[in-house]
């Protein structure tokens, strides 16, 4: 059954909808059928937009295969205009660009042989060896112990993936290279540097054809088209005054033109559907469009970090880590996700079969406020929905 519920005022601004948008992927969308299965998390959400943490939201759960429940609520903008928020709505999904396409790409190339996880990095970038980073290996980068603070220094300012990329090389650890946890965006620019170096593509053209198109995620990608605009959920106003739309968010990636390793990846509900969809098939040995193999991927969503760390990291993915209140109180340790700053998560559960995924602008329009709360509240929400028990 198709179905659309227009937003025509402020009025009726938290009325959920479930646009099924020509989507096969959202073709099981059975909201209509359920409306009271999820209402605790529906109500959670609206709560959280009554009290500004976000302007709008696009939120779903999906398990074996179908999704059961596909809300948007909100607005997708506040500023300069109005604009209710539709489930097709494009997302900046900020670090869930790590996982979702960094990672994956590292090891798609591992799985090739064309590059080792247990190797220095200097191995394939030879000037990262500077300043201490000799033993770094792509290991520790994947899992957040490579000791390397959490983000580029903006100051003196800079421009230019050149300028980048020699920051990176001259960086100096914080801590000793897998002493500890910190979670750092140069970990994730410098994957990408290594996967553009190995490749010999650019980070976005390897992953539209390595890893999008695989998927049928026809409405994802970095730098997003013009077509997409009047979709695309602005962010926040940057530092000449513009409201940022379609235009990456993070400061380091759009210092880098807009396609870095840690952030740049644009998507909407459906596509992640897709995505998650994909990777639980692929990850229980069922049918599968998801581009990695099935012991590649286990290896990808199981603890990877250092023996004796308390913070569980696959690669790529958190699973049990101080960023880790997506997994609420009731999904299985075997599950794993991510976030994104602009108000993007993802978690998935094997064990379970099932995902639930919350897309928000929250920084609009002026830098927002915390969703991590609402995140943890609804993902404990959705597994009570799910029948799941604490383990």
């Amino acid at each position: 059954m198709s179905m659309s519920v227009a937003f025509l005022s402020r009025r009726s601004f938290l009325q959920g909808s479930c646009v099924l948008a020509g989507a096969g992927a959202l073709a099981a969308c059975q909201t209509s059928r359920t409306p009271q299965r999820f209402a605790k998390a529906d109500a959670l959400i609206k709560q959280a937009i009554r009290d500004g943490e976000c302007p709008g939201a696009v939120w779903g759960v999906g398990q074996h295969g179908q999704v059961l429940h596909l809300a948007a609520f909100g607005a997708r903008s506040l500023k300069p205009e109005y604009e209710a928020m539709t489930t097709d709505t494009v997302f900046d999904m900020a670090s869930l660009t790590k996982p979702m396409i960094t990672a994956l790409a590292v090891m798609q190339l591992a799985e090739k042989g064309l590059l080792d996880v247990n190797a220095p990095v200097a191995r394939y970038l030879p000037a990262f060896a500077a300043a201490g980073k000799a033993d770094i290996t792509i290991r520790l980068l994947l899992t957040h112990f490579s000791g390397l603070q959490p983000d580029l220094p903006r100051t003196p300012d800079w421009w230019g993936r050149s300028s980048a990329i020699e920051r990176i090389m001259n960086s100096v650890p914080k801590i000793t290279p897998g002493s500890g946890f910190i979670y750092s965006d140069i970990n994730f620019i410098t994957l990408g540097l290594i996967a553009e170096k190995i490749s010999g593509f650019p980070l976005d053209v390897y992953a539209k054809h390595s890893i999008l198109e695989p998927l049928g995620m026809t409405q994802s990608g970095f730098l997003p088209p013009a077509s997409q605009l009047a979709r695309i959920a602005p962010t926040q106003y940057d530092e000449q005054g513009q409201m940022l739309r379609g235009v990456v968010h993070d400061p380091t990636a759009r210092r880098m033109d807009g396609v870095a390793g840690n952030a740049g990846l644009f998507s909407t509900a459906q596509d992640v559907v897709l995505y998650a969809q994909a990777l639980l098939a692929r990850r229980a040995g069922q049918p599968s469009s998801f581009p990695l193999t099935q012991a590649t991927l286990l290896a990808m969503t199981t603890p990877q970090q250092p023996a004796g760390q308390k913070s569980l990291r696959g690669f790529g993915w958190d699973i049990a880590s101080p960023y880790a209140s997506p997994r609420g109180d009731v999904f299985s340790h075997q599950s794993f996700g991510h976030t994104g700053f602009t108000g993007t998560s993802l978690w998935i559960d094997p064990e379970n079969d099932c995902y639930v995924f919350i897309l928000t602008n929250r920084v609009h329009p002026n830098g927002g406020h915390s969703v991590v709360h609402l995140r943890h509240d609804v993902a404990t929400a959705v597994g009570h929905a799910l029948g799941l028990t604490s383990s």
